[in-house]
Parts: structure tokens; sequence; C-alpha cells
């Protein structure tokens, strides 16, 4: 009878696990990765396996969850590593740039588990979207941070920008929302100037003012 796996042992085996079914699913899609490979990727056989995670659907949400750790964990370091706030901001789509350009960038894995997935998997499609609501809820931090009133352009500059370098295999989208977002800042700053220095037209008060200058009735 074989001895009973330690906690250490099962911790090994769930990250093994996880790195094999990771890597294939993000290279050619969860579809198309049958459980047979990812048993030959980890190295782990097929029971251990389902008893880490008994449908392939737990084992897709395992996978998007910790790389969301890790994925946000390195966005949030390479923008809070700028004291400005409009710096933080641009800083994040200076990381975007850099992950586009990464070697064997596929797109968003969240993205692409909602294609294969979402409208069948009740459990991925609230994964995505934890992910999606966590990061937009940063984004959106950093920019009113920096002075956008709405943050809702800025988002949907940074999720186009993930799409079409995807496409494209091109990490130019990166450079071109970051600029677009350089022009919503200085659109912003310019306003607030502009309101910060306006001055109210106030006429002549008294029973002897012009009607409509708050003066006579």
């Amino acid at each position: 009878m074989p001895a009973p796996l330690t906690d250490e042992q099962t911790r090994q085996d769930a990250e093994a696990l996880l790195d094999a079914a990771e890597a294939l699913f993000y290279e050619k899609g969860v579809r198309a990765v049958g459980m047979d490979e990812v048993r030959a990727a980890s190295g782990l056989p097929l029971k251990r396996i389902y008893r880490l995670h008994p449908a392939k659907d737990d084992l897709v949400v395992a996978v998007l969850r910790r790389r969301d750790r890790r994925w946000r964990a390195r966005l949030t370091a390479a923008a809070e590593a700028e004291t400005e706030p409009r710096a933080r901001l641009l800083a994040a789509f200076d990381w975007l740039g850099d992950w586009f350009a990464e070697p064997g960038y596929r797109g968003c894995a969240w993205i692409n588990a909602f294609a294969e997935l979402g409208p069948s998997s009740p459990a991925v499609l609230a994964e995505v979207r934890a992910h999606k609501a966590a990061f937009h809820a940063q984004l959106a931090a950093w920019s009113r941070a920096a002075g956008l009133a709405e943050p809702a352009p800025v988002l949907l500059l940074a999720e186009g920008a993930i799409v079409t370098s995807a496409v494209t295999a091109d990490p130019a989208p990166a450079r071109q929302a970051r600029a677009a977002v350089e022009a919503l800042l200085a659109a912003a700053a310019t306003g607030g100037e502009r309101a910060a220095t306006a001055k109210p037209q106030v006429g002549p008060v008294g029973p002897d003012a012009p009607a409509g200058t708050g003066g006579g009735r």
C-alpha cells in the first residue's frame, strides 16, 4: 500500500498540474488539449489529476485564478513603481506593451477562455468576469487619481489594445492606446485649468440693475 501523500507533495503536484495545463491551454486552446496531453506534460497519472480537479472546467478555473493573481501583481508592481498619478496610469500601458512583446503572447487568457467556454461554463464565465472586474477597478482607480473623472475610455483603450495586439501579433497597440490616454489626460488638465481660472459674470445688484442680472424684479 503506497504511503499517504504529504501536504507538500500535494502542493507540488497541484503546481505541476497547473503549470502544465496553463502552458498547454494558452498555447493551443482549452478544447484542443485533451487530459491525456495534460497528464503527459505534468507527469501525473490521470487518477491523481482528477482527484485534484474532478472536471476539466475546474482545472481551467484554477489555471485562470492563479494566472490572475500573478498577472495583476506584475501590472500593479510596474504601475506603483511610479509615484506621480499620471505617470502611474501611463506606466500601466507601458507594461501592457511589454506583455504584448513577450515571446508566445497569444492575447488575453481570460478572453480566450470566454470565447471557448464562457457561454457553456458558468464557472469559467464567473472567473473571467472576476478578473476583468478586478483589472478594470484598478485601472479606474489609477485613472481617477490622474484626474480623469470618467475612466470608461481608458478601460476600452486597454481592452482594445489587448485584443488588437493578439490579432496583429504587434505590441504597437499599447503605444497607440498610451498616446490616446495622454491626450485624455491633457484634455482633462486643460479643462480643469479653464474651470479654475474662469470668473463668474456678475452684474450690478440692486433695484436699478438691468433685468436678468439678479437685482431688479
